[in-house]
């Protein structure tokens, strides 16, 4: 169970400079918006956006999304009074990219103080000081920057994603070692559906919470992926069933489809179940 006690299957990037953008966001199935001052505005527009995007935010309409700002890194011109900004908006958190130590986020908790941190992990040295980042008490969740960990490996793009699966593991075991929530990055190809639902079903597989998405076109595909098929929700309820049952009759164990249901089977059933519930509470929103 991470610090955010919340469903994040789609994490969309929203430009910070862009009224229209920013104003369709709030009718979107997303579970949680990252408000971009980074890479999805030019130098140019980078000081203007943030008016622009404390405007938005200030006019509301966003509902139970999960609402986090990516500022440009504090080593740019415009990173520090982006922070500045970010405290004084209504956002949930703040994202800070390239993230490399954790003296990265000292120097960016210095300036936000108690607001909660995200960090994105796309270098290499981010991926061996994992641990340390994810230790954080100031950080509730990792976003893989896979674009710019491509980059750095030099590797070939492989739709089994082989290159990078040592990094993200390392993340995915600093996060849940840390219980702190981690999505993963995004799918670049928005119109291929079978090839991103195939990159969600892997990242599911491996343990992240979510993934970010670069369009709107992907919240379907990605929302369902994270939840609970009905497969699993199904086998949950029949393995608690089987457990209480055992419980009640004293019998030695219980077994469900030929296998033995332990506490930990039970723990996992409880937590499917709770997360469908969460899901089922925000559409309700």
């Amino acid at each position: 169970m991470s610090k955010i006690a919340r469903p994040l299957r789609s994490v969309l990037y929203i430009p910070g400079s862009k009224d229209r953008a920013l104003d369709k966001a709030r009718g979107l199935p997303a579970d949680a918006i990252i408000f971009d001052l980074e890479d999805a505005v030019i130098p140019e527009e980078k000081t203007a956006a943030r008016e622009t995007l404390a405007k938005a935010l200030a006019e509301g309409g966003y509902g139970s999304r999960y609402k986090v700002i990516r500022i440009n890194g504090l080593d740019t011109e415009w990173g520090a009074d982006d922070a500045r900004a970010a405290v004084s908006m209504d956002a949930d958190a703040i994202l800070l990219p390239k993230v490399g130590s954790p003296d990265d986020l000292d120097a960016l908790a210095e300036i936000t103080g108690e607001t909660p941190l995200w960090a994105m992990m796309e270098t290499p040295g981010a991926m061996l000081n994992a641990g340390a980042i994810g230790a954080h008490p100031m950080l509730e969740c990792m976003v893989m920057g896979t674009n710019d960990l491509n980059k750095d490996l030099q590797t070939r793009v492989r739709p089994d994603r082989l290159p990078l699966l040592t990094g993200l593991g390392l993340c995915v075991l600093a996060a849940k070692a840390n219980g702190i929530a981690i999505v993963d990055g995004v799918y670049n190809a928005f119109k291929d559906d079978d090839g991103h639902r195939l990159e969600c079903d892997q990242g599911r597989d491996m343990g992240f919470d979510g993934k970010t998405l670069i369009h709107p076109a992907q919240l379907d595909v990605a929302n369902e992926a994270f939840s609970p098929s009905d497969a699993e929700v199904e086998l949950a309820r029949r393995q608690i069933a089987a457990f209480d049952e055992m419980q009640a009759t004293g019998q030695g164990v219980a077994v469900v489809d030929g296998r033995i249901v332990e506490n930990l089977h039970v723990a996992t059933a409880r937590e499917t179940l709770a997360k469908l519930d969460a899901i089922a509470a925000l559409q309700t929103e």
